[in-house]
């Protein structure tokens, strides 16, 4: 059977890490996940306990497209808690994962053949989705002091869309206010829609993160509860869109999903009173960044930058190897412990870094660390 162009994408080499690691642990051996940006934590007490109540109860039916009017209005009241910023609930669209997300915007704002600009290193979905809905991706090179981030006098002029991340996957690194005014500025001028990923706010360690809708309203915010929510197989996030693209939203996710999962969407309504619980999490992190930041240097993973934000570590290996995909089959094999190549987030520069990912728990943390240290050392005695 013949199949199409557009499905011709690149695997996520990350799942593919994953279920290396998987296979190894099914044959006995016992693995330090540092690979997947998964948190190691359930979805929060509060939000099982809803689920269960309702499960007894309720048919869990289809929901209104735009996702249940209470999760909206909560997740309106989140921008008043964290940012100040007063949201019509209106704005708010709930969606299946920041995935689904991603497809509704992409569809909403291009048309095909337009090109779409994302800094390199990023997340490798927006490039292959891009890819599956005849849009152009175009890889923007950013630079270590720029923190990886891309600025204003390197977008070219000509793209449709322009997508960032801060906290960045896999830098971990953050746009303040005056970076995101200068890049939606610059967007703004050249007609250029701007697509803000805000996944890994409330995981950031020094300051806050900053909202690109302290900015601009004229903008598309995505988000979701998979990561500060500790819900990634729960499937559900959200998007702030202007209030004259709300109908046009609405329209596309009737055909397309239907509506988001009732279950996931009433225990993300409970996730949001679970701070208390999901800070403790952000605590857990800020002791696992602080011991990576401290050991991988000492073993010998020196070219890296602290992360603002989210749970990665995103090292230079050039001195080491230009084939990150070998070395972290080479630590995983020999270690037991499951990296990630640099390849997925930057496919130019990508065989020169690895990601390694501190979500799991201090204790994993810590055993993976050492894995590290004397895989290095038997590497440099070899």
């Amino acid at each position: 059977m013949k199949s199409s162009t557009r499905g011709i994408v690149d695997p996520f080499i990350v799942m593919d890490v994953m279920e290396a690691a998987r296979a190894a642990e099914a044959s006995g051996r016992d693995i330090i996940h540092m690979e997947v940006g998964q948190p190691s934590t359930p979805a929060p007490t509060k939000a099982r306990e809803a689920l269960a109540d309702a499960m007894k109860g309720e048919p869990l039916g289809y929901t209104v497209s735009l996702g249940l009017p209470a999760l909206r209005q909560g997740i309106a009241r989140l921008y008043k808690d964290w940012y100040n910023l007063e949201i019509d609930p209106t704005r708010v669209v709930v969606t299946p994962g920041s995935s689904g997300a991603f497809i509704l915007a992409f569809t909403a704002l291009f048309d095909a053949g337009d090109k779409v600009g994302l800094g390199e290193p990023g997340y490798p979905s927006y490039r292959q989705i891009l890819k599956a809905l005849n849009l152009t991706p175009v890889g923007i090179p950013t630079r270590a002091e720029n923190r990886l981030q891309p600025v204003p006098s390197e977008i070219p002029g000509d793209l449709a869309g322009l997508i960032t991340a801060s906290p960045a996957n896999p830098s971990g690194t953050m746009l303040d206010h005056a970076a995101l005014e200068g890049l939606i500025g610059t967007c703004h001028a050249q007609g250029t829609s701007f697509i803000a990923d805000e996944i890994y706010h409330g995981l950031q360690y020094e300051g806050r993160a900053v909202s690109a809708l302290e900015v601009s309203d004229d903008i598309y915010v995505i988000n979701s509860f998979s990561k500060y929510f500790s819900m990634t197989g729960w499937r559900v996030g959200w998007m702030i869109v202007p209030e004259d693209h709300v109908r046009l939203i609405e329209r596309l996710a009737q055909n397309m999903f239907i509506c988001p999962s009732h279950a996931s969407q009433i225990a993300a309504l409970a996730a949001l009173e679970a701070r208390d619980e999901l800070d403790a999490n952000l605590a857990t992190y800020a002791t696992n960044r602080q011991l990576m930041i401290e050991e991988l240097p000492r073993i010998g993973f020196d070219k890296i930058a602290p992360p603002d934000g989210a749970f990665y570590i995103y090292a230079d290996i050039r001195d080491l190897t230009d084939a990150s995909r070998a070395l972290a089959a080479e630590i995983l094999d020999k270690a037991g412990v499951a990296v990630t190549p640099g390849l997925d987030f930057d496919p130019v520069r990508g065989h020169q870094t690895l990601r390694f990912s501190y979500a799991r728990s201090t204790d994993e943390i810590r055993e993976g660390l050492a894995r590290l240290a004397r895989f290095m050392s038997r590497r440099r005695r070899a």
